[in-house]
């Protein structure tokens, strides 16, 4: 079946959240920039009635098929009428639990969401998140010794974000601004557990963020040295010589996702425990 041209049909089914779908589908038709996918997520089906109401959906729009459904009657069900209607029809983590189940020589629990379960891993991110929304943008200076990372740089160099994303990923992440005209704390040079990355951009990728950023807040600000680029590529240099003074290792972030920008950060990390180990 031809799909219409700009955008196909994308069913996402989940007896979870949906959140392994959905990323799994995005890094996918991340590929296809000719296309855009309508997207039809459909979290927790576990019975026969709701997945009544997700092959009504799928008849209506007929598209791309993923799922991550572990009961067996319902994958039946639903790889049946995708049969029927000539749509493809994928399990995401019906080949990886074949692999594992190849190579362990044990079956799976089939346990739904077990990702998600409340376990120490769980609590460990729900602390990490906790603190570093409480360090964000320099609060709570006294404390940063506790922090497994702390970011440093000037404005607009997607300090916070990354910061959180880190958090998620259960590593207690502090930031730091780098403020024209304001030294750095002397208890930021001063410590020594957390690994200090300094996070920079061109001028002029800063400048077209910050222009945006006060347009969208409709700030005026009578000092234009905030969007001046030579103001800004001083920043960014000024930024830089303090990295380079303490060895702190520096991400250009200029053409980096947060995403992207977090897995730098991971490896540098990963990189320093196991060198802190050996």
């Amino acid at each position: 079946m031809t799909p219409p041209a700009g955008y196909f049909h994308l069913h996402l089914i989940s007896d979870s959240t949906g959140e392994t779908l959905i990323t799994v589908a995005r890094a996918a038709t991340a590929q296809y920039t000719k296309v855009m996918p309508a997207e039809h997520v459909h979290p927790l089906v576990r019975t026969q009635k709701q997945l009544d109401r997700v092959l009504s959906e799928i008849e209506e729009s007929p598209g791309i098929i993923l799922y991550t459904l572990l009961e067996e009657n319902l994958v039946k069900r639903l790889e049946s009428k995708c049969r029927e209607l000539g749509l493809p029809c994928l399990s995401i983590l019906g080949p990886v639990l074949h692999l594992f189940h190849a190579y362990l020589g044990a079956e799976s629990t089939h346990k739904v969401g077990a990702q998600h379960t409340l376990n120490a891993e769980y609590f460990r991110r729900i602390d990490a998140l906790n603190y570093t929304m409480m360090h964000d943008d320099g609060q709570l200076i006294d404390d940063l010794e506790e922090a497994d990372v702390l970011l440093i740089g000037v404005s607009r160099t997607s300090k916070t974000p990354t910061s959180i994303y880190l958090a998620n990923r259960g590593v207690k992440t502090a930031n730091v601004p780098l403020v024209p005209g304001v030294p750095l704390s002397p208890a930021v040079e001063r410590l020594k557990h957390p690994l200090i990355v300094g996070l920079l951009a061109t001028p002029e990728r800063i400048v077209q963020i910050r222009q945006n950023r006060l347009l969208s807040l409709r700030a005026h600000r009578d000092d234009d040295k905030y969007i001046d680029r030579k103001a800004v590529a001083e920043e960014v240099a000024a930024s830089r010589r303090l990295c380079v003074r303490h060895n702190w290792p520096l991400i250009d972030v200029t053409r980096r996702s947060i995403e992207e920008t977090a897995a730098a950060v991971l490896a540098l990390l990963g990189e320093r425990r196991r060198h802190m180990a050996s």
